[in-house]
């Protein structure tokens, strides 16, 4: 097995724990949580977590040695990749089903392809085909028909207030992702890298814990540290080390980086089982499933695609 298509299991493993992200959002928002607390607790859960994994490793220092040389970079691009990406996703949960923003999450595999010339210029197989374009197109028509179909139980405030952070969110964690990858120039492995974006990240939530705390105060409830801790455990840790081991596998090869990237699509399946059988969600009607089938088609062709 070949290092895309290892990169692509890990990538459907790491889309099938992410899910949990989105159903235990929606969950959090249907039960009053704040969802400052929501994202920000997520983070301060998976540090210790990466630290010990580190220091198990006997490489934290090198990390820490690493860091020091761009103190301003790492907290700049994890700041990016981990705080504007997971803060709109649980300010959307409040807004919008899991499977619908879920799928509205899925314009990150367009996201980072778009942004790739930019970050990584020497990259390998960035300019030499359209197709990855044509398969993400057929991802995001899938995306459109599903928001069409929620369109109609929704007002357009909560369209608006569950579509456009996600959006935002779907660019910031490809960007963030790509960048690390690139000012740490492969000399940090999976864990390293993560451990280091927490750390750097670590301003932002401190900054939006304590205005939740200390201006609108709020605590968080028993049940979002419990809840929080599940999302960290499977989300944070479990699929965050298999996606990053996954685009770190192919970080040199722009087709199957993006090929990675589409496999969080899938998402969109597990996100709507687990809203069924968790929150008693009704089932999506025939448009909505037909979007999702959409979404399936593009990802298994981006998957075909980096083969040839």
């Amino acid at each position: 097995m070949g290092n895309s298509s290892r990169a692509l299991l890990l990538g459907l493993l790491a889309s099938l724990f992410f899910a949990a992200t989105f159903i235990v959002n929606r969950l959090l928002s249907l039960g009053g949580g704040s969802w400052i607390w929501s994202a920000s607790l997520r983070f301060f859960w998976m540090l210790p977590f990466f630290l010990l994994i580190v220091l198990s490793r006997r490489n934290f220092w090198v990390l820490w040695e690493e860091m020091n040389k761009s103190w301003a970079q790492w907290i700049l691009w994890s700041t990016v990749g981990f705080g504007i990406f997971y803060a709109p996703l649980t300010f959307a949960a409040a807004y919008s089903p899991s499977w619908l923003v879920a799928s509205t999450w899925q314009v990150t595999i367009v996201a980072g392809m778009l942004m790739a010339p930019l970050i990584n210029k020497k990259a390998k197989g960035g300019h030499r085909s359209m197709y990855p374009f044509l398969f993400s197109g057929i991802i995001l028509v899938g995306i459109v028909v599903m928001q069409v179909s929620e369109g109609k139980s929704l007002s357009f405030n909560h369209m608006v207030m569950g579509t456009i952070p996600v959006l935002v969110a779907a660019f910031a964690y490809p960007l963030g992702n790509r960048k690390t990858m690139k000012i740490s120039g492969g000399t940090l492995d999976v864990y390293q890298r993560i451990l280091g974006m927490l750390i750097g990240s670590l301003p932002f939530w401190l900054l939006l814990s304590g205005y939740d705390l200390l201006v609108e105060h709020n605590l968080p409830g028993k049940q979002q540290y419990v809840q929080t801790f599940i999302v960290a455990v499977t989300s944070g840790v479990i699929a965050t080390a298999l996606f990053f081991l996954a685009t770190d596998k192919v970080r040199h090869n722009e087709k199957s980086l993006a090929m990675v990237e589409a496999t969080q699509s899938t998402e969109v399946f597990f996100a709507l089982v687990g809203e069924i059988l968790i929150l008693s969600a009704p089932v999506p009607d025939g448009y909505a499933l037909s979007g999702m089938v959409l979404i399936l088609i593009g990802m298994v062709l981006h998957s075909m695609g980096t083969k040839k």
